[in-house]
Order: structure tokens, then sequence, then C-alpha cells
């Protein structure tokens, strides 16, 4: 008997033939409680409204509940289909549909109503795309500092791999902060993130700090996927080579028995080790915890990293 995949009905079909793993029982330390605070149902209900796309819940996040219920939520525009196939990632993949118009209007509207103070816009990859998405996100950031000029801006973006161009047009939209995430350390790049190139992501980065030094720049990377720790320290001194201001390292979950497995659950000590590596490096902010994201508490972040360049600054002057 031959069975028949329907590409439309499954979230991850370049993974149904991969093998199963066992999903490791999360130690006390990562556990959460489920989201069912007022907060929490107030900005879903928000989110839905305005018929927007949020990581927070494509990804599966384990802050959603903490982060929601305080109104914080990271944005993910064009679309929920990611052209990629990152063995560790929840959001689906194939192809995706064309591009919403009305997309950065619909956003600036929510952020607007939403009162925030910093938003973090992020999106899925888009290949298919002549310039990878650069010119929406472009047209996202001006949305949002029409309708709320007072809200600092941080996006966390695409490689733009092969989109000759693209990083220019983003940067030229001039968000406050420039996330691209590295994930993963270079020695798990073909078996976790194999559409992507670890130096052409060190690269991008770095080139942000040459067309506009002023622009803050972030990256961060999950553990628990087998890597060794010197690899992380490397990994540390390739990103400040480019100059980046701000490092996030979390854990990594598995969402499902089809994606990457969990190798092992770092200790609180060992994040604890990382962070106090990071800052003897010279980042001029870090957050190292099991339970850290990208844009976890990236408005408090924000105002901790603008800080810490003033006080680098004043301390040089």
């Amino acid at each position: 008997m031959v069975t028949v995949l329907d590409v439309t009905k499954v979230r991850h079909p370049e993974k149904a033939k991969r093998p199963d793993t066992e999903v490791m029982k999360k130690p006390d330390w990562i556990r959460v409680r489920a989201p069912v605070s007022k907060g929490y149902q107030e900005t879903r209900d928000l989110v839905r409204s305005h018929g927007l796309v949020t990581v927070c819940e494509e990804a599966g996040c384990p802050n959603i509940g903490e982060c929601w219920d305080k109104k914080h939520a990271t944005f993910m525009i064009m679309g929920e289909i990611c052209t990629r196939a990152c063995t560790f990632c929840n959001v689906r993949t194939g192809l995706p549909n064309a591009l919403d118009k009305a997309e950065p209007a619909s956003v600036g509207k929510a952020v607007k109503q939403m009162g925030l103070s910093h938003v973090v816009i992020t999106s899925v990859d888009r290949d298919d795309l002549a310039d990878g998405g650069a010119q929406h996100f472009a047209e996202v950031i001006h949305a949002i500092r029409e309708t709320s000029p007072g809200t600092t801006i941080e996006i966390l973006t695409p490689d733009f791999l092969r989109k000759d161009g693209a990083l220019e047009v983003v940067v030229k939209a001039k968000p406050d902060v420039f996330n691209h995430n590295l994930e993963t350390v270079p020695s798990n790049y073909l078996t976790v993130r194999p559409g992507a190139r670890y130096f052409h992501s060190i690269r991008l980065l770095q080139r942000v700090k040459e067309l506009d030094p002023t622009m803050f720049t972030k990256s961060g990377i999950m553990v628990g996927l087998g890597e060794e720790r010197n690899e992380v320290l490397q990994l540390m001194d390739d990103l400040r080579t480019a100059n980046v201001d701000f490092l996030t390292i979390g854990q990594y979950l598995q969402p499902t028995v089809k994606h990457a497995a969990v190798d092992r659950f770092v200790t609180p000590d060992e994040f604890e080790d990382y962070a106090t590596a990071a800052r003897g490096k010279g980042f001029l902010l870090v957050s190292a915890t099991p339970l850290t994201r990208s844009s976890y508490h990236a408005d408090r972040d924000f105002a901790a990293l603008r800080s810490a360049r003033e006080e680098r600054l004043a301390a040089r002057a």
C-alpha cells in the first residue's frame, strides 16, 4: 500500500520521514506554567483581531505566558511558512504565500494599540523573494515609526543569503537593534541549520556595523545540541570580531519527535559560566539562562544595552 502525504496538512513535510527521537523530560529549572492570565488572553485577542502572526506561538516559545501577560509579543512578518528546513525550528515549512501588502500598516496599528515602548519584529526566511523580504522589513519599520515615533524597534532577520543589496535596504530603514541569530556552533550547521552558512551570518552582522556604526547588533545561540564549550567560546570571539554588542544563549528545547534531539540540558551554573566568559570578551550585554530567547525581556535589555554603551563611552572620554 502506498501512503500519499498531503503536504498542505503537514507542518513539516521535509521531516516526515525522519526517524523519531525521544523528547527528553525537562529538568525542574526549565519548567514553566501554562499561560492562563487575563493579560495573556488580551494579547492573544489583540493579535488575532489584527490578523497577525507571532513567533511566540509559531515557535512554541516557553516564555509566551510571561511575555504576553506583560503585553510583550514578537511579531513575525511575511507569513507563517518558511522556505528553510532547520531541524530545530517549529515554524511551518513549505512554499509561502504572496506578501500581504497591508501587513506593515496592521503591525503599525497593533504596536500603537498595545502602547509598546519597544517592539521586536522577526520573519520567516523568504528565499523565494528577490530581496528576501528586505523591502517589506523596511516598510514595517517605517509604519511603526509613523504610528509610534517613540517606540524603539528591534528586528530579528534572516540571513539574506545570495540577496545582494538586501541588507542595505534594511539598515537604511534605521531599526534601533539589528539581530541575526547564529543559532548554533559551526560544526552543527550541516545537521541543524543546513540552509545557512556560518561565516555568511558573521559577515552579515559585521556589515551592519560598517553601514551604521551606531546601530546596536545582537546575535543568539542555543546550547544542548552537542556543542563543546570551546566551540561556544570561539563563536563568542567570532561575534566580537564582527563588533556584535549583545549575545543571548538559551537552552534548546525539542519541539517534536521529528526535530533535532536534545543532547543534554545545560545547567544554570554552566549558563552563568558562559555569561561571565562573554562579558570578559567585551560584549556590552549578555543574557545566558536556560529560558533565554532572542526577544525575552527585550524592552528591559534594550534599556540596559543603551546604558552600557553610554557608560563605556564615558569611561573612554
